[in-house]
């Protein structure tokens, strides 16, 4: 509990409930005085302590406290009206405005038959007794809304809070569900190829050794088998529209530059190492760190030029792509939502992504993918 809200726990609230309400009984013990008569300052006091302990009970102060209240001020008016405002406050608070101006009602018109020394029809008492009950019926008011504005704006933020963890979970799982798409593109060639390629060796079988031809009709039955088992597992999460049916397995970033330039975009590319030499994973990642920086670009920084650099030299996949200031007139809410996703997609490879402004109004993404180590151990 941090030292600003300590006072708003419940304990504390309930303790200066009770810290206040005992000062006014003991008010109220001291004014007693008055009346004169011993048996009557005695049953003035236990009528002031059991409404106090009564307010002091949540479970009592809409319901029985009220009715002690109204008892006490009838009989006793000004000695015991603070006990009233009290009741008011807390009725005011629970938006019970209407009970509690019956309540005040019934104990004013009741004090006209009670003790005459108390009643609060002589000289200007009632409007003293009527300034405290009102000043205590709109401080409740008041606090009431503050409160329930309070958890109001709370409960926005929870949702806010709740649907933003919403969103960068379904971002993380479009994020996986394209992966697997993309490996899913990357396989199916592959196994294609062997598929074809065992195929035509099959077609010479004559001339091939009886154990080497067996063979090739195992792998070829295998890959085939393996491409089908593959199109039913991972061919769901592949969307027909994402590109044509002959597009590459595996684009490379140089293309994604070239389209971007076609498009008007002002992109700078320096391309250092051979794409084929890194993961087919960093070439994909890659391909989508590059088209995730340039569609921001595009949308916070139209007009401004774009460096992209991109080395697959080991031990890493090196990538950082920088804009500079825009231009537009109006700059797009960024979600962030697609940051989430590549921060996904590069910390399942072992890498790490940084997104933050570079200075002078520029914009830096650049992303970090470790090579794999070689199977035999040697670097």
């Amino acid at each position: 509990m941090d030292g600003v809200t300590w006072w708003r726990s419940p304990v504390w609230a309930t303790l200066g409930r009770a810290l206040v309400l005992a000062f006014l009984v003991t008010a109220i013990r001291r004014n007693s005085g008055q009346l004169g008569d011993g048996r009557e300052q005695l049953a003035v006091t236990v009528a002031a302590v059991l409404c106090a302990l009564s307010l002091t009970v949540p479970q009592l102060r809409l319901s029985v406290a009220p009715l002690l209240a109204v008892g006490v001020t009838a009989c006793w008016g000004w000695l015991v009206d603070l006990l009233l405002a009290v009741v008011m406050f807390d009725l005011a608070v629970a938006r019970r405005t209407r009970f509690a101006l019956l309540c005040a009602g019934l104990a004013l018109v009741g004090n006209l038959a009670g003790v005459r020394a108390a009643s609060v029809w002589v000289g200007q008492r009632w409007l003293s007794t009527l300034t405290v009950l009102l000043f205590g019926l709109v401080l409740g008011l008041w606090q009431g809304n503050r409160r329930r504005l309070v958890q109001t704006l709370a409960g926005q933020v929870e949702q806010l809070r709740v649907e933003t963890r919403l969103r960068e979970d379904a971002a993380r799982a479009a994020e996986r569900s394209r992966i697997a798409a993309e490996m899913h593109d990357v396989l199916a060639h592959r196994l294609s190829l062997i598929a074809l390629h065992t195929g035509v060796l099959a077609t010479r079988g004559a001339t091939l050794p009886g154990p080497v031809a067996d063979r090739l009709a195992v792998l070829r039955a295998t890959s085939v088998e393996a491409l089908t088992d593959l199109r039913e597992v991972l061919g769901a999460l592949h969307d027909p529209q994402a590109a044509p049916a002959d597009a590459p397995a595996v684009r490379e970033v140089a293309a994604l530059v070239a389209d971007a330039r076609d498009a008007g975009q002002q992109v700078a590319l320096t391309v250092t190492g051979r794409a084929a030499d890194a993961p087919t994973t960093h070439r994909l990642a890659a391909y989508r760190i590059v088209q995730e920086a340039l569609t921001n670009a595009r949308k916070h920084a139209d007009g401004s030029p774009v460096d992209v650099r991109v080395d697959y030299r080991p031990p890493a996949t090196l990538v950082e792509v920088t804009n500079g200031a825009g231009t537009a007139a109006t700059v797009a809410v960024d979600s962030g939502y697609g940051l989430v996703g590549l921060r996904e997609r590069v910390t399942a490879l072992g890498g790490h992504l940084d997104a933050g402004p570079a200075g002078t109004g520029s914009w830096r993404l650049a992303a970090r993918l470790p090579h794999p180590a070689p199977k035999d151990g040697r670097a």
